[in-house]
């Protein structure tokens, strides 16, 4: 049964930092495009980042450029997302994922496989 287990979320103030990590059982898992989405209450799921095969290319959604890092790690079928510099924008829930297909892709239709999301809350 494939899984997808993100961990990290809490509360933090504005400025600080957070690191999500997302542990799957997906094998051979550098056969999966990876990608982390957010939905915030009353706001459609929207992507934050995503990941290639091998980790050799990232994307971001431009609310986040220069302050959130996304990398993999596929000898232990885990994915990290360092967030820095939080704004209480950021507040949403938080989504790993995992998409069959070669090259980015910005809908979540096209991610095949998803966690049960981790909150993350930023005050002000």
């Amino acid at each position: 049964q494939v899984q997808l287990v993100e961990s990290g979320g809490g509360l933090v103030q504005a400025g600080g930092s957070l690191t999500l990590t997302c542990a799957g059982t997906l094998q051979p898992f550098t056969r999966w495009t990876m990608g982390w989405f957010r939905q915030a209450p009353g706001k459609e799921r929207e992507l934050v980042a995503e990941i290639s095969r091998i980790g050799d290319s990232t994307r971001y959604a431009d609310s986040v450029k220069g302050r959130f890092t996304l990398s993999r790690d596929n000898a232990k079928n885990t994915l990290v997302l360092q967030m820095n510099r939080l704004k209480p924008d950021d507040t949403a829930l938080y989504y790993c994922a995992a998409s069959i297909r070669v090259g980015f892709t910005t809908q979540s239709a096209d991610y095949d496989y998803w966690g049960q999301g981790t909150q993350v809350t930023v005050s002000s």
